[in-house]
């Protein structure tokens, strides 16, 4: 069967039970260790299990607690039936050194964060935050990543008219499906409110 793009609700549905969740563009877990001997361990057995795929498809961010796992494919910012099948096999190379992969973590889910910054000429803007940052162009055209995949990525929104104030800048924070009303419910208690053009904002 042939390589096919999935749609969001696709590649939620199709890894949820293995403890990934479907984040922006992308499949990711999370694997509890309690030092960094042991975050090489199950980087070795997910790299091993990924083998020529790793590359095209796999990245990895450990510490001492926690190894994060993200599969994509590559080039195309879209999960893929690959990247599924990835993420089974993973799971089952993980759970066979004795770790589990989950998508909520005791200290903290899995989740993934963006900058937008709105913009009335985003081509003139653009070259000045790329700059500052020493971030990488990707496929597309309004949207800077870093390099090292250790920072947020950043896109552009484009205003409709000038505004007297200052543009803004906000933050695009994306959490499993499961995890969306508590983290909601927690800004609102914590002093949050719904914003006019987006769900929170500050007090």
């Amino acid at each position: 069967m042939a390589d096919r793009i999935l749609t969001e609700s696709e590649a939620s549905l199709a890894v949820e039970d293995l403890g990934w969740r479907y984040l922006l563009d992308c499949l990711t877990t999370a694997v509890t260790v309690h030092s960094l001997v042991e975050a090489c361990e199950v980087i070795r057995a997910a790299v091993g299990i990924a083998g020529p795929h790793a590359n095209g498809h796999l990245r990895l961010r450990a510490t001492a607690d926690r190894v994060e796992l993200t599969l994509e494919t590559r080039g195309t910012f879209r999960v893929t039936t690959q990247d599924v099948d990835l993420a089974r096999s993973i799971t089952k190379a993980v759970r066979a050194v004795g770790y589990r992969t989950v998508a909520h973590p005791a200290h903290h889910a899995v989740q993934s964060l963006a900058i937008a910054i709105d913009a009335m000429d985003i081509p003139a803007v653009r070259p000045f935050w790329k700059a500052v940052l020493g971030y990488d162009d990707v496929t597309a055209p309004a949207d800077l990543v870093d390099p090292s995949c250790g920072g947020p990525s950043l896109w552009f929104q484009q205003m409709d008219e000038p505004r007297t104030q200052r543009n803004t800048i906000h933050l695009d924070l994306t959490v499993p499906h499961d995890d969306a009303v508590a983290r909601v419910e927690a800004a609102l208690a914590a002093g949050g409110r719904p914003a006019p053009h987006g769900p929170l904002s500050l007090p």
